[in-house]
């Protein structure tokens, strides 16, 4: 390999979050040049810093092509990643790259870089382009040095992957094997809509289907607008936003609000939350919907407060009762209205099976998303286990809470992503079994990723110190994932999201898991079995 490696950072779109998060990069970038420098080898970053903007990212397309219009593409390239990223703004760059490239993240919580690392190695799997990872808390430490000389020696790291195995080599029960079979042909015949408001949201590449994969599967897409979301939230009186907000009350739920609007969580985003609730769930009645997902990055977020107090309620089946403006029929009666957050359509095939089988199982169908956010190991408390943070803005269910509703609180957003506001749904998730699971798109078909996890109760000093590392408005899980390592997981995960729902104990979760993985593959998606699903000791 040459002796020369050019770097790139990659952004977020929103100028707040670049001026708030570039000293986190200016610090990894540091780490790493050093550590390059350690093999001989120089590193020279291919674009500058900005002044005006007070940052050094690409944070836009446009900009980025501007950048790769400069790159040789026979040098070796090395994509630093601190932040939230929009993998658009570079993968143009990347898919056309000849050298080896190689994707690098900072192992903190503080802002979201493994996330959006995970995010790119998504992206660039799903567009068929060869790339290496790495990430390291201090990029000193033997594991990292020794793959970054494989990859400088050879152009591609090989990662231990070996807690995956091909869902073909396994013998399923004639039960699971049965239902699951049954699914997926009832899902062809009878097919499902996935309501999508607005595709593709923050660059995420790796979380759109294309039609031809998802088509076979018996699930097709109705593409709405978020313009449409924002009328129909105009057509919803003030009396029935505020009999949403007292629901919530009377559940015992907490808002942490305030007076100011550019800082606090106000009574007026939250009743602007509750008109979104109710025009979602209309819309998706109207177009027929199975499941829902509401960008808000771009567009509707200088439009209206966050849509994630909305999309965590709509994953309850025990949520406000919403009626048709018309004819006064209940909607969705008894029932979740399954919400992919940031329009994940991989999350949202995923939840929509998930909560369609764990109804036929009879366990409770309330599944979600979560970011890969972050992990320490945690030993005490009769927990002694490398133990995950996965968080995300406010899509997971209250049902999944300790104490349900009434361990539940909304705070307002950060106003660096948020501008003009509106609250989480936040809570503790309960211990308990979890199968987890990612579908992603690879070699031009689905595939699946699935397995057995634990939550577990961490102290709630500890639980404050991961939320203050992280996002403290969000909901968390401590997950614990058997048989999976955090290198293994780093090395094959294809998402920065992970679907999961819980179980009611092990031998229901290893019913639940089967019974999924006879479904994804009879619905066409090369299906894999990883960690250890027979136990949790």
């Amino acid at each position: 390999m040459k002796k020369t490696v050019l770097l790139v950072a990659n952004g977020d779109l929103r100028l707040s979050a670049n001026r708030t998060c570039w000293p986190a990069q200016q610090a990894a970038e540091k780490m790493v040049v050093a550590a390059f420098r350690k093999e001989g080898v120089a590193v020279r970053r291919a674009h500058g810093y900005d002044a005006k903007k007070r940052h050094g990212f690409i944070d836009s397309q446009k900009y980025g092509m501007e950048v790769f219009a400069r790159v040789n593409r026979d040098t070796p390239l090395v994509v630093v990643e601190a932040v939230w990223q929009y993998s658009h703004h570079l993968l143009h760059g990347l898919i056309s790259h000849r050298a080896p490239i190689l994707t690098v993240a900072n192992w903190s919580g503080q802002w979201p870089g493994l996330v959006g690392m995970l995010n790119l190695n998504g992206s660039l799997t799903k567009a068929g382009v060869r790339y290496s990872t790495l990430w390291s808390e201090t990029f000193k430490d033997d594991a990292f040095r020794r793959c970054l000389r494989q990859w400088l020696a050879h152009g591609f790291i090989q990662h231990d992957t070996s807690h995956v195995r091909s869902a073909r080599t396994l013998k399923l029960p004639d039960r699971a094997l049965d239902l699951g079979l049954r699914f997926a042909a009832e899902l062809r015949e009878k097919k499902a809509i996935l309501g999508v408001f607005d595709e593709g949201c923050m660059g995420m590449y790796n979380a759109i289907i294309p039609d031809e994969l998802l088509h076979p599967t018996g699930v097709y897409k109705e593409r709405l607008s978020q313009s449409a979301l924002v009328a129909a939230m105009r057509e919803v009186p003030d009396i029935e936003a505020r009999a949403v907000r007292a629901w919530y009350d009377r559940k015992g739920m907490k808002f942490k609000t305030g007076p100011n609007e550019e800082t606090d969580l106000t009574e007026r985003q939250i009743l602007e939350q509750c008109r979104m609730y109710i025009a979602a769930v209309r819309l998706a009645d109207e177009f027929g919907c199975a499941a829902i997902g509401i960008q808000y990055q771009q567009g509707l977020k200088d439009m209206a407060p966050a849509s994630d107090l909305v999309e965590g309620t709509l994953n309850n089946c025990d949520r406000p009762p919403v009626r048709c403006a018309k004819s006064g029929r209940l909607l969705y009666a008894g029932e979740a209205l399954p919400h992919f957050n940031e329009v994940d359509e991989c999350a949202g095939l995923d939840g929509l099976v998930t909560y369609r089988l764990w109804r036929a199982l009879g366990l409770d169908p309330e599944n979600t998303l979560h970011d890969v956010r972050w992990g320490e190991p945690y030993k005490g408390h009769g927990v002694n286990d490398y133990v995950w943070v996965f968080e995300i803005s406010g899509a997971a269910p209250p049902k999944h809470f300790l104490g349900g509703w009434s361990g539940a609180v909304s705070e307002r957003q950060p106003e660096m992503f948020f501008r003009l506001g509106g609250g989480t749904l936040k809570g503790i998730s309960k211990p308990g079994v979890i199968v987890w699971s990612r579908i992603f798109v690879a070699e031009g078909r689905l595939h699946a990723d699935i397995g057995i996890g634990k939550v577990v109760a961490l102290p709630r000093a500890e639980t404050e110190r991961r939320w203050k590392a992280t996002s403290p408005q969000w909901p968390i899980m401590h997950a614990v994932l058997p048989g999976i390592t955090r290198d293994q997981m780093m090395a094959r995960h294809k998402a920065n999201h992970i679907q999961v729902a819980y179980a009611r104990d092990l031998k229901s979760a290893q019913l639940a898991l089967a019974t999924k993985v006879a479904a994804f593959q009879a619905m066409g998606i090369e299906t894999f079995v990883c960690g250890d699903e027979s136990g949790l000791c």
